[in-house]
């Protein structure tokens, strides 16, 4: 499985490079990837480097320095907060944190959640019963998404770039203690912390955990998660209701609910994962309906409009035969090499985390939900490629896995722009 998803890999970014640099148009600056090769560096990547490879190199001694599941817990976070805040401030300091909701007119701000705030000049009841027909006002990712960012900013009183990164920021890095307790219910202690220093560690998280609110969504999904594989009928209900308020983020999300499935069912039978399934589907459907039935929600209608949207935009110049392969390709890479190499040994292995997941990116890719991008709208499947790895890394390979991954990161961050 490994090799052959290289194989496959390389021969994707090779194609995908043949049409750029020939002249043809993918969709993508630098096809698979949503990157510009623009080199950039400042007296802030100091600090980044040495903070990552630190780490790196005591990947080992971090997974026992806490005796407590608290304690590796909130380590856990200050780890993401602080190596996610340093690498983003590698190239141009500290104003990176937010430059990317920063509302100008070249600026990727204009696309983002903030120029958004007339939609609300009604209130939130109206923003709901009317939104299909107010999302195609708006700019291009919160037309194409659910209006709970929306509610979430209104509600906040957010109305700066710097409020709304801190709270990506903030409540993205809560996906790493999130990370921690869904690792604990499937695997052993140790292995758990494994899976949790390499999303900490992972370069996906780390370059677009401190700029995309793809971040925050990870965060909800996992949350969902956590729930949806423990035991008990109660804490599956539970899940069933995070996953269904987690879809008012981004519908994406759905699929962490999916992996949950399929998760329970290769480890607990096909009577476990039709009960999960049943369970999801009845709070997703109560949810949407209750939203409907009070302020007037109309979810097709909504969802019409998304695809609308997404058709309008570069979607339309983004060939479905290349990015049907392309996007898994870049979500593998941009994920973290070792990473991607690990989670097919696993797959290739049958095991749970590992084959959900790759049915999961299947899926998404066949049916064109996400054409190039996934870099980070795949942000919250990173998390469980974690713990599909963990299962496959020996303990002895920690540190050079880890090295590699923050390897990886830095490169990016400094040689390629990446938007987010």
């Amino acid at each position: 499985m490994p090799l052959a998803g290289a194989a496959l890999a390389i021969a994707t970014i090779a194609v995908g490079l043949g049409f750029r640099f020939g002249g043809g148009d993918l969709g993508a600056p630098l096809p698979p990837f949503l990157w510009r090769a623009v080199p950039a560096i400042s007296i802030w990547a100091v600090p980044a480097v040495v903070l990552l490879v630190v780490v790196a190199l005591q990947a080992e001694r971090l997974v026992d320095l806490s005796r407590s599941a608290a304690g590796f817990a909130t380590g856990s976070f200050a780890l993401a907060i602080g190596l996610r805040l340093a690498l983003a401030a590698a190239r141009d300091g500290p104003g990176d944190w937010w430059q990317v909701f920063v509302v100008a007119p070249q600026g990727e701000g204009r696309h983002e959640y903030l120029p958004t705030r007339h939609a609300l000049d009604g209130g939130a009841g109206s923003l709901l019963d009317h939104f299909d027909r107010i999302a195609p006002t708006l700019p291009v990712h919160p037309s194409a998404h659910p209006p709970g960012l929306l509610l979430v900013d209104h509600w906040l009183g957010i109305t700066t770039p710097q409020a709304l990164a801190a709270l990506v920021i903030g409540v993205g890095a809560l996906s790493a203690p999130l990370v921690y307790a869904l690792a604990r219910s499937l695997l052993d202690e140790s292995r758990a912390r494994v899976a949790t220093l390499l999303y900490v560690l992972a370069p996906g998280s780390l370059l677009y955990g401190a700029t995309s609110a793809d971040a925050l969504f990870a965060t909800a999904a996992l949350a969902a998660a956590v729930l949806l594989t423990r035991d008990g009928l109660r804490w599956r209900a539970l899940g069933a209701a995070a996953l269904a308020l987690a879809s008012f983020l981004s519908y994406a999300l759905v699929a962490a609910g999916t992996w949950a499935v399929l998760v329970r069912g290769r480890r607990r039978g096909v009577r476990d994962a039709v009960t999960t399934a049943a369970l999801c589907a009845v709070a997703l459907v109560g949810f949407y309906a209750a939203l409907a039935a009070l302020a007037g929600f109309d979810l097709p209608a909504v969802l019409n409009s998304a695809n609308d949207a997404y058709r309008r935009g570069v979607a339309d110049r983004r060939p479905y035969e290349f990015w049907v392969i392309g996007s898994p390709v870049a979500f593998g890479m941009s994920m973290g090499v070792p990473l991607a190499w690990l989670w097919l040994r696993g797959a290739g292995r049958r095991e749970a985390a590992a084959v959900a997941l790759l049915a999961v990116v299947a899926i998404a890719a066949v049916a064109g939900f996400s054409k190039a991008e996934t870099e980070r709208i795949w942000l919250f499947l990173v998390p469980f490629a974690c713990l599909a790895a963990a299962l496959e890394l020996p303990r002895n390979r920690l540190r050079a896995v880890a090295l590699a991954l923050v390897a990886q990161a830095l490169v990016v961050e400094l040689v390629f722009f990446t938007i987010w």
